[in-house]
């Protein structure tokens, strides 16, 4: 990634937030690297250096700035090829697969080869993956230590390290502090319902976020024990695996009443997922959105609504599964399947809410099942059919439904499912995928939106709003919902 050195102090000078995260600020008199937006007073311009990401900032000795605190900074959305590829990698390193599965298997999933993993991670980040994963652990460590009140050995297993001594001695040695150093004297925050056995992170986006939008969306499709809105939050159960150890518990998702970041609680039964669990709320909230880029392309479009994000999806199969269930029905007829179908297959599970009792089932357990067990829950064969080979798709692994999925093989193979048109590829790759240029013209909501009866015709217009086609159908669908 080339950084034009005049442009980004001229953003550092004036704390643009459209700039955060996409580069990092570094100081010589100081030896620390900042975002663009600290609100520390701006160095003179002949002692900034400006690096790509975190990592190559202390890749080249310096380290992190304990008031605007990197570690909070947004990522970054793409559709260049080489820019979404090393971003996927970028993704799959900070949920901890590089960790558990080594760089060969990650190339491998990205469906290329180490070698050009590297060529095309370091011309994005300006490190080799290892580098940059051995900070994404640092930093995680670092927002563990200030955030919460986990004991040191936890927050190094749950940072990706092997042994507290290695932790201790490289965070030291990359930090010039001890890790107790950045201990606060407060305990951890409770959650918003005073529940002590939680931890509170912040997720920071680039403003506008139109969170009113994006929670009334998630709330239409909530399935019933597995996920509710309520109170100006999105809440959910969880099921993740870590080390081939499964987790299990819950999150709470809201704004932030008065900085641009979401407020993310979790479970204390997740500390040991916390990576995994952060690296999805963020694909869920598109947080590495910048509205201020797609609003350029989409022009008017985007004008009535503006920080409009397109949802993403904590787990890809059970998007892909509620995507399913809502073929040729109401999105509350999909919504009261999805919830038969959450309490026939998943486990159930004790939370602090009411509406939260259902974990959802994984792909291995669907796949088990019979066509006429998964009909019974009131649904035509051939749909029951169509959800047994999307799950033995997933279970055989087949088929990734993750945001570092190669788009243009899961669409093919997503299209080879029986009973999977185009309009269900495209909107999975929409959520699932994160695909910001997915565009499922057949919708019939997208013709309502544009006056228009022919598909044809809405994939023609939607051709002046690439790249950003699935922004583009989150405007249309919301120009026809009930203000």
């Amino acid at each position: 990634m080339s950084l034009d050195a005049r442009m980004c102090y001229r953003a550092l000078k004036a704390r643009d937030a459209r700039f955060d995260g996409r580069f990092f600020v570094a100081v010589s008199s100081t030896r620390i690297y900042c975002r663009p937006v600290c609100t520390v007073r701006p160095p003179k311009r002949e002692n900034c250096a400006f690096f790509p990401s975190a990592a190559a900032a202390e890749a080249n000795g310096y380290r992190p700035c304990l008031r605007c605190r990197p570690e909070l900074a947004p990522g970054n959305a793409s559709i260049d090829a080489r820019t979404r590829l090393a971003q996927a990698a970028a993704s799959m390193m900070e949920d901890g697969t590089l960790d558990s599965a080594g760089l060969d298997t990650l190339a491998t999933r990205l469906g290329i080869t180490d070698r050009h993993l590297r060529r095309a991670f370091a011309a994005e980040f300006g490190v080799s993956p290892v580098q940059f994963a051995q900070t994404q652990r640092l930093l995680l460590a670092k927002r563990l230590l200030t955030d919460t009140a986990l004991p040191i050995a936890d927050v190094a297993f749950a940072s990706g390290f092997g042994s507290v001594r290695r932790f201790n001695a490289l965070f030291q040695a990359r930090y010039r502090l001890k890790p107790g150093q950045l201990r606060t004297s407060r305990r951890a925050s409770s959650s918003v319902n005073g529940t002590a056995d939680t931890l509170v992170f912040e997720l920071s986006f680039r403003p506008p976020f139109h969170w009113r939008a994006m929670s009334a969306f998630l709330g239409a499709r909530a399935i019933l024990g597995v996920e509710a809105v309520a109170d100006g939050w999105y809440r959910r159960t969880v099921r993740i695996p870590v080390d081939r150890t499964e987790h299990h518990g819950w999150i709470a998702i809201g704004m932030s009443p008065k900085k641009p970041t979401l407020r993310v609680t979790v479970s204390a039964s997740l500390a040991r997922a916390v990576p995994p669990v952060l690296s999805r709320v963020k694909s869920l909230m598109d947080v590495a959105c910048n509205p201020a880029e797609v609003a350029n392309v989409l022009g008017t479009l985007a004008k009535p609504h503006p920080g409009l994000r397109v949802p993403g999806a904590f787990d890809g199969f059970e998007m892909a599964v509620r995507a399913i269930l809502g073929q040729q029905v109401t999105v509350a007829g999909a919504r009261t399947l999805a919830g038969r179908f959450a309490a026939q297959f998943g486990d159930p599970i004790e939370t602090p809410f009411d509406a939260l009792t259902t974990l959802f089932p994984t792909a291995a357990r669907v796949a088990e099942q019979s066509e006429d067990r998964i009909a019974r829950i009131g649904m035509p064969g051939a749909r029951a059919r169509t959800l047994l080979a999307l799950a033995r798709a997933v279970a055989d692994a087949r088929l990734t439904l993750m945001p570092n999925a190669e788009v243009d093989r899961t669409l093919e193979t997503l299209r080879a499912l029986p009973g999977v048109g185009e309009w269900t590829a495209q909107y999975i790759a929409m959520r699932a995928l994160s695909w910001p240029d997915a565009f499922p013209h057949s919708d019939l909501g997208l013709m309502k939106a544009l006056g228009e009866t022919n598909a044809r015709r809405v994939l023609a217009r939607g051709e002046a709003w690439r790249p950003w086609r699935a922004y583009a159908v989150m405007h249309l669908w919301q120009s026809l919902a009930k203000e």
